[in-house]
């Protein structure tokens, strides 16, 4: 590895979390092509500002689900050539664009030296940037792959330290059905992992409502970063985060649906509201999310157990149990549902 005096601090925490790896030479290929694959999921308390724009750290802790089904699938190789080869969904991409310039920054945390270039082939089976956690899909994925490629042989939380760098939320990729992710303590940032939350819901299911799936206007990175720096609506959200975040899980915990659909609803409007008071304000709903959201709350009224929450972008998904699915395909036509515990 190269001397301290060299490295970045991202490149410091990739190797002290490297120090854990099964492998003295952790950047010595032990296969000829490495694969991982990772679903996307949902924040159902939101990760929405960060303290440590470097290494990725939070300003509040967060909860998710996972989505099977919905994710990325990642090979990569070391090649002999001048440069890193991308492809996405089996299509190369030139080096300026911009995602293969975002992954190829991303392997330059796991290069043996300058002359070490990759070949990745990457496919999402959802739009990339388009708010349904792709990015965060992609680089677990790709962290499990470099895994595999190089035998690290690390577990779930120290692999989630790795993908942390790439996108926060990726850090939660790395567990199916539920996951916490700590927002930690430390500046290092070695306490501020995911793990997955021991809790199965057959009965718990989501809906994708999809308004559009273009790739938004604004990236969740310099959203939030607008947002901490020019919301003065923002000093309280952390402390709110927090503590949704602190009732999703004792809901998970008890399966009392009703307390986790109402913290997750209001805590995804709360963060909304934080990018709207932003300056220039960040407003990803479109006219067709506003009507989603009529449509859940008429349905509430109704007596239907059926909430919502949103990502950074303009499509809602909806949360209710399995008893609700008749109820919920009538009032929204053919949308997607998940059963994340039994697909």
């Amino acid at each position: 590895m190269p001397t301290s005096t060299t490295l970045s601090r991202q490149q410091l925490f990739v190797n002290q979390v490297l120090t854990q790896s099964a492998q003295t030479e952790p950047f010595e290929a032990k296969k000829t092509q490495g694969t991982g694959k990772a679903p996307v999921n949902i924040a159902l308390s939101k990760y929405w500002g960060k303290r440590d724009i470097e290494l990725n750290l939070p300003l509040n802790g967060s909860v998710s689900i996972s989505l099977p089904g919905l994710g990325t699938e990642t090979e990569i190789s070391l090649i002999e050539a001048a440069e890193d080869k991308v492809l996405l969904n089996n299509e190369p991409l030139p080096a300026e664009h911009a995602f293969a310039k975002r992954v190829s920054k991303f392997l330059d945390l796991f290069r043996g030296g300058d002359n070490q270039h990759f070949a990745i082939n990457t496919y999402n089976s959802v739009p990339t940037a388009a708010g349904l956690a792709s990015s965060a899909s992609g680089y677990a994925a790709l962290v499990l792959a470099l895994n595999d490629l190089f035998d690290w042989q690390l577990n779930g939380q120290q692999l989630s330290l790795l993908a942390r760098l790439g996108s926060g939320s990726a850090s939660r990729s790395l567990f199916n059905g539920f996951a916490l992710w700590h927002k930690g303590e430390n500046e290092n940032g070695l306490d501020s992992f995911a793990e997955a939350i021991d809790t199965k819901w057959p009965e718990f299911c989501i809906g994708l409502v999809e308004v559009d799936i273009k790739e938004k206007p604004l990236s969740s990175t310099q959203g939030m970063q607008n947002t901490v720096n020019t919301c003065d609506l923002y000093q309280a959200w952390p402390e709110q985060a927090n503590r949704d975040m602190q009732s999703i899980i004792e809901a998970i915990q008890t399966k009392d649906f009703a307390a986790l659909g109402k913290t997750a609803e209001h805590n995804a409007l709360s963060m909304h509201a934080t990018m709207i008071a932003t300056w220039p304000p960040i407003v990803y709903w479109q006219a067709e999310s506003v009507t989603a959201m009529h449509k859940v709350w008429q349905l509430r009224e109704q007596g239907i157990e059926i909430f919502f929450t949103m990502d950074a972008g303009p499509n809602l998904k909806l949360l209710f149990l399995e008893k609700q699915k008749p109820a919920i395909k009538q009032a929204f036509g053919d949308i997607r549902i998940i059963e994340p515990f039994k697909d």
